[in-house]
């Protein structure tokens, strides 16, 4: 199948076309030609004002909750909301029943995976069941196709045996992600600790339950020279942390989700379910923070946290709702909504270019003969991002209602294309 794009924007920082515009010919997967005008008789075409073309987008924290929770979301479901997200690679964590936790689960995630038009990377857990007693089998899940290893939403609470696990990967140059959650502190709470959760009544989950998280991690990963990333920061501290740490040469890199960046506690006073999450929001001051750390770059990747859950678990008391909402495709139109003015460089690397460096994948060049794994998109354009727009088998999403900036027009990957309606 050829497919030509009409007038459309290279963004590919490298790439000899870069912030060209320019007519880019497709042909089974591979990009057979770029020209300032290009016409194909027989190509599907696609022609947008504001229309950009990109390395496909990486997120590197996602649950696609199959096996075990397919009432939620499934694999199949799950790549094509990464493909309406603009996303050709996801990572999607273990906690899955069973839990992604050996070789043959990961060769599971791999096989069901392999037919669909985003990449589906598994993440193998660090300890067997994400139990945090035992070291799981890392190496041969490394080999069966795991990008790295997370226990997920149940990160390692035990110094000792994270110090183990990082020995262990260091092996083989493996990487563990961790979610900054200590679980001793504030482990009965809802939201962040502080002003709101007083007024709400809410107990409270301290900052300190993620700073000290943070700071234990950053030394066991100083003492072990081996790679850690940290996932969903939320406090100004997290970020002085961990940007302290690079300076000292420690292989630490930090990503932070859409909704850190957009929402804060005071958004909570009406008791959304959908805005109960872990790392919980945190203070304004936190939040204007982060969203100054990004502009600064000091945040290496953007990554969803996508959790779906199904009605009941939302449509519920707040105490009783469980955490997470679903982001894959609306993580852009919330980040750009906040940076529009953010250089395309900054983007591209936030949501692509380190974490292809980070986690060993193969950057991609906007040149003719080369594969074509690409995001399509606008940065300009408005719009209310809608049910219609989610793709997942779930709608926990605050965003839906929301008027959003910048679009995702589709993917093209592994010789398919998807394109949003």
């Amino acid at each position: 199948m050829k497919l030509l794009l009409k007038q459309t924007l290279i963004a590919n920082p490298g790439a000899k076309h870069h912030l060209k515009v320019k007519d880019v010919l497709i042909s089974d997967g591979i990009i057979e030609d770029i020209a300032d005008e290009l016409n194909i008789p027989d190509a599907r075409l696609i022609q947008l004002e504001g229309l950009t073309i990109s390395p496909g987008w990486i997120d590197t924290f996602a649950h696609f909750n199959d096996p075990g929770f397919e009432f939620k979301e499934t694999i199949e479901t799950g790549a094509e909301a990464a493909a309406a997200g603009g996303f050709t690679h996801v990572f999607v964590i273990p906690n899955t029943s069973p839990v992604i936790a050996n070789k043959g689960q990961v060769e599971y995630i791999v096989q069901k995976g392999r037919d669909l038009v985003a990449h589906v990377l598994p993440l193998g857990a660090v300890t067997k069941n994400a139990e945090g007693k035992e070291l799981a089998e890392m190496y041969d899940m490394r080999n069966s196709g795991a990008i790295a290893f997370s226990d997920g939403t149940y990160p390692v609470q035990t110094p000792g045996l994270l110090l183990k696990a990082l020995q262990y990967v260091k092996a083989f140059n493996g990487i563990i992600i961790q979610l900054p959650v200590d679980q001793s502190i504030g482990g009965q709470g809802l939201i962040n600790e502080g002003i709101t959760s007083t007024q709400l009544g809410l107990p409270g989950i301290p900052a300190i339950a993620e700073e000290l998280m943070i700071a234990r991690d950053v030394a066991l990963a100083k003492y072990t020279g081996s790679r850690l990333h940290i996932s969903g920061i939320s406090t100004q501290k997290s970020i002085e942390m961990i940007t302290s740490a690079k300076a000292e040469g420690v292989h630490i890199t930090c990503s932070v989700t859409p909704y850190h960046l957009y929402f804060c506690d005071e958004d909570l006073h009406d008791y959304d379910t959908n805005l109960k999450v872990n790392s919980p929001l945190r203070s304004r001051n936190d939040m204007l923070a982060l969203r100054e750390a990004v502009a600064n770059a000091q945040v290496d990747c953007i990554a969803t946290h996508h959790l779906p859950q199904d009605w009941d678990n939302k449509t519920c008391e707040f105490e009783y709702a469980k955490n997470g909402m679903i982001g894959l495709e609306s993580t852009f139109s919330v980040f750009n909504s906040l940076f529009p003015d953010l250089p395309v460089e900054q983007l591209l690397a936030l949501f692509t270019s380190k974490a292809r460096t980070i986690f060993g994948l193969q950057q991609v060049k906007v040149e003719a003969g080369e594969k074509a794994d690409l995001t399509l998109f606008t940065r300009g354009d408005h719009f209310t991002f809608a049910r219609a727009n989610v793709k997942s088998k779930s709608v926990n999403s605050p965003f839906i209602g929301r008027q959003l900036k910048g679009r995702v027009i589709g993917i093209i990957n592994k010789e398919r294309v998807y394109l949003n309606d």
